[in-house]
């Protein structure tokens, strides 16, 4: 695999991982996997919520896709690569920069990360299963976009 295919399938990897990330988020988080997304909505104790298996089930996803790739099929190596990134990036920015779930502060900078944190304040606004708006982790619709949608579930 060349360079340049092997670094187009980790940068595809990572926006088709936002997209199924999304998709995850909304259908199946608010939907059937409330049980371990709940504990996201809520104010939890200690370091870790019951939502943090959600990372340990697409990190043993990702170990596989890196084994199936050294094996047998080098672009599943990757695409496992790419995988991997997002789920640090959704580390950094999401559990990081705007739930501050590290041991110190960091005030987000610059109108790309101040509208991710928005948008999730948005999200978590609702904290039962239904009625959230914003599912993205590294992308963020418009915020009055957002707040329009919000209401309009409020109202029905």
């Amino acid at each position: 695999m060349s360079p340049w295919a092997a670094t187009l399938t980790v940068i595809f990897a990572v926006i088709g991982m936002e997209i199924f990330a999304w998709a995850i988020h909304k259908y199946v988080m608010h939907g059937p996997g409330w049980g371990w997304h709940e504990s996201h909505h809520t104010e939890t104790k200690g370091l870790f919520e019951t939502n943090d298996l959600y990372a340990v089930v697409f990190s043993v996803f990702a170990a596989g896709l890196f084994i199936v790739g050294s094996l047998w099929w080098t672009p599943l190596w990757f695409v496992a690569l790419g995988l991997t990134v997002y789920g640090l990036l959704y580390g950094f920015v999401h559990d990081g920069l705007v739930h501050q779930r590290w041991p110190f502060f960091v005030k987000t900078r610059g109108f790309y990360m101040k509208r991710l944190v928005q948008a999730h304040r948005i999200h978590h606004a609702v904290h039962t299963r239904d009625g959230a708006v914003s599912f993205g982790f590294l992308w963020a619709e418009d915020i009055r976009k957002l707040k329009v949608k919000l209401k309009s579930a409020a109202d029905q």
